[in-house]
């Protein structure tokens, strides 16, 4: 099996790592931080490069790309732990793209792809954890279409969306649906999050809705896979940064008047990390493969990708703070922005403990070593 990029994908890495290394520095992201965590404007930037058109069709606008294109963006923008949040538009343009009728692709994809529409998943809700066959929000349909009525918590950049894509029971069965923010009965609130990005809790009461479908379950999942991988992603990108910041530390760090990459025990730390790192790649690899398989087998992929990923981003994250010592849990420094995006990417779209439990699920009779 061939698993060096095409000359495209390449040229894709390099368009994105060159934006990231000119437009997104630190200070940038420091200043997006500190204006609230979302900025409207490097997420148009993304949209230029054509990025939250990637899943989206060429015949609605888009650069009509898949699951590959997808892993090296992500890998990007993780080395650049940038805040904007283009995992949503790629969950947008496949569910959208994959399930939505034709009335509303036409309407809502366009304006995805240019970046005029930002469109997040707003699937969450308090107490459920990760369960994603439950939901309390309901759909009520009559004579003048769809209405939605709950809660949604922890929603991407919320108060700044201009669509939801939001999950609802209707009579008794999972649907999906798409609200709009200035719809009557929708109120957005925003917070930061612990990595500096945004987030924010929706409360819809009876607000009208487009139905996108009424196997909202198999969409569902399907959204959170894109997800997921656009996670495992993002956090090997996280971590390889993680990993070069550490090593330059070391090399320039002095103790007993040598630096401290001289010293063995460090050494074979870093190399563990190293280890873990690539454990981490080659997951992430395995869920992007996955991605476009018959479900049963997408969704076991994506939980054995998330477990190993889970554990890889807390020893790498944790390893790091200790090669530093204690300059690496200050705000100053950007190690500890790193170690924060890692910690909140771990608990991303379900936690190592959740994907642990899926992949017990998912074990089949013929799983083990006395199988």
């Amino acid at each position: 099996m061939d698993f060096d990029f095409s000359s495209d994908q390449e040229q894709l890495r390099d368009a994105v790592r060159k934006w990231v290394d000119k437009a997104y520095s630190f200070d940038r992201r420091r200043s997006i931080t500190a204006a609230g965590g979302f900025d409207r404007a490097a997420y148009k930037e993304l949209a230029e490069l054509g990025l939250t058109g990637l899943y989206v069709s060429d015949a609605d606008g888009g650069m009509d790309m898949g699951p590959t294109e997808g892993m090296v963006v992500m890998e990007e923008l993780g080395r650049g732990i940038v805040l904007e949040p283009l995992p949503q538009a790629l969950i947008a343009g496949g569910v959208l793209g994959g399930y939505a009728p034709a009335e509303l692709k036409a309407t809502w994809l366009p304006r995805l792809t240019s970046g005029d529409a930002l469109i997040v998943l707003a699937h969450q809700e308090r107490a459920l954890r990760y369960k994603l066959a439950a939901c309390a929000t309901t759909a009520r349909h009559s004579a003048d279409g769809w209405t939605v009525s709950g809660t949604k918590n922890v929603v991407p950049v919320a108060d700044h969306a201009d669509a939801f894509i939001v999950p609802a029971m209707a009579d008794g069965k999972l649907a999906l649906f798409l609200v709009e923010r200035t719809a009557s009965g929708v109120s957005a609130s925003g917070y930061l999050t612990q990595d500096g990005g945004r987030a924010g809790d929706l409360t819809l009461e009876a607000a009208p809705a487009h139905l996108i479908t009424l196997d909202g379950q198999t969409a569902l999942e399907h959204a959170v896979d894109i997800g997921i991988a656009a996670t495992c992603a993002e956090a090997v990108g996280v971590m390889d940064k993680t990993l070069l910041i550490t090593t330059d530390y070391m090399n320039t760090r002095k103790q007993f008047g040598v630096v401290i990459a001289t010293f063995q025990a460090l050494r074979h730390r870093v190399a563990d990390m190293k280890m873990q790192l690539e454990l981490a790649r080659s997951m992430s690899f395995y869920a992007s493969l996955k991605l476009n398989a018959p479900a049963p087998e997408r969704r076991a992929a994506m939980a054995r990708a998330k477990v190993q990923l889970g554990q890889s981003m807390r020893f790498v994250g944790q390893q790091a703070v200790q090669l530093h010592g204690g300059i690496a849990v200050t705000d100053e420094y950007i190690a500890s922005h790193y170690f924060k995006k890692l910690t909140q990417l771990e608990m991303t779209f379900g936690d190592t403990l959740h994907h642990l439990g899926e992949v017990s699920n998912r074990m089949q009779d013929t799983a083990g070593v006395f199988a």
